[in-house]
């Protein structure tokens, strides 16, 4: 294959991945965050109602982790993003087709399942042909997609509400748009073969396992990221609209928010090189407790969208840098303690939105499930801040991503 050729098929690679963003993240993910107020008005869904179906999202989503890290076989993992890909479009225009609490719930949990085919299948299967061609091992643009995935649910929405749509068409529309980024998406993934004998064995590192104590802190702080980052995935949108005078500024803010994690990914990198993985995690999750708060505070628009520039900076931000430290760990084989780690996130990502839309529905706001999120996040920051003074592993990790810098 010529050097041409192989630059083409690589930026296709990585738009495949961006595409199953768009469809698995941006669609049958995120669509639900700008369309909550919507079918809560033109439905009979409350709060908590709302709350429990994000619930059930990310328990899918903790399915497909699971299924991603126990799955060592590179062509069932292509089966499965496949899979993922077709049962996005199908739960998308599974929402129109019924107003059914139960139904919608089964809807929002296989959705859900197929969000891990793009953040995690995809991830891993672009990695492998990249490491195969001898490319960079960077998943910056992949991760991109996610950000670029909520931009297009929130303008999709805002579109659609200016030509009055009710929320059904809504729904049928983004499984239309989600039809047509499934060619791509599969198309330009190219199935995965067998490598070469010896082929790169002998250049992957060893596998250098955490300590005890950097499992017993981190898991528990991921955990403190996710609570805080399930909370304006999901709600941001309702917490805007509620507010009488920024009455129709919520898609804009959430699209505000997918701007800021477009790029997030490769600006942490830079980050780490300079403070460190555990350092940069720390300063990332430090300004996401102010991002969290800020709409508690003011309903000033100016303030409401530097909330969102601060969460949507640094939610990926953090889980980028997690699973960087994954790979670091174990080279050859990161999948496990990826998802242990996703575990941990994803677990909070059931808890929070389902605790929120209760406390949310007994008072009547989103304030006090906000000052929670934020200071869960502001928790998780601590652990870290005190894993980095004591373990011997965190000291290392910090020390291996300033190394990236003085070599550059």
């Amino acid at each position: 294959m010529s050097t041409a050729s192989l630059r083409v098929q690589r930026y296709q690679v990585l738009l495949a991945g961006v595409f199953s963003q768009l469809l698995c993240i941006g669609i049958a993910r995120f669509a639900y965050t700008p369309l909550l107020p919507v079918m809560q008005q033109q439905t009979w869904m409350n709060d908590a109602d709302g709350g429990w179906l994000a619930a059930l999202n990310y328990a899918g989503y903790m399915l497909g982790a699971v299924l991603a890290a126990v799955v060592h076989s590179i062509h069932v993992k292509d089966t499965l993003y496949r899979i993922g890909l077709v049962l996005a479009v199908l739960t998308t225009v599974g929402m129109a087709l019924t107003d059914s609490f139960w139904l919608w719930a089964g809807l929002r949990f296989f959705a859900g399942l197929s969000s891990s085919a793009a953040m995690l299948l995809a991830s891993g299967l672009i990695l492998h042909w990249l490491m195969q061609h001898r490319q960079r091992g960077e998943l910056g643009i992949h991760f991109a997609g996610l950000g670029l995935g909520i931009v297009l649910a929130a303008v999709s929405v805002e579109f659609m509400l200016a030509r009055a749509l009710d929320w059904q068409a809504q729904w049928w529309m983004f499984g239309l748009l989600g039809a047509v980024l499934l060619i791509p998406a599969w198309r330009w993934m190219p199935r995965p073969v067998k490598p070469l004998v010896g082929a790169g064995k002998a250049e992957t590192p060893a596998a250098i396992p955490p300590s005890r104590t950097f499992m017993r802190l981190m898991l528990p702080a991921y955990f403190c990221a996710g609570y805080g980052y399930v909370i304006n995935a999901t709600f941001i949108v309702t917490i805007v609209e509620r507010e009488p005078l920024l009455s129709g500024m919520g898609n804009w803010t959430f699209a505000v928010v997918g701007l800021a994690a477009a790029p997030a990914v490769m600006l942490w990198d830079l980050v780490a090189r300079r403070a460190g993985y555990l350092g940069a995690l720390i300063i990332a999750m430090s300004i996401q407790v102010v991002g969290i708060v800020l709409p508690a505070l003011s309903t000033n628009l100016t303030v409401v969208m530097l909330s969102a520039v601060l969460y949507g900076g640094t939610f990926l931000g953090c889980v980028s840098l997690v699973l960087t430290m994954a790979g670091k760990l174990y080279p050859a084989s990161p999948a496990r303690l990826m998802g242990q780690m996703t575990l941990a996130y994803g677990a909070a990502q059931i808890l929070a939105p389902a605790l929120t839309g209760m406390l949310a529905e007994a008072s009547g706001h989103y304030t006090l499930g906000l000052w929670l999120a934020s200071g869960l996040v502001l928790l998780g920051a601590g652990l870290l801040a005190y894993l980095r003074g004591v373990d011997q592993t965190a000291q290392r990790l910090d020390a291996e991503a300033k190394a990236l810098s003085m070599a550059r």
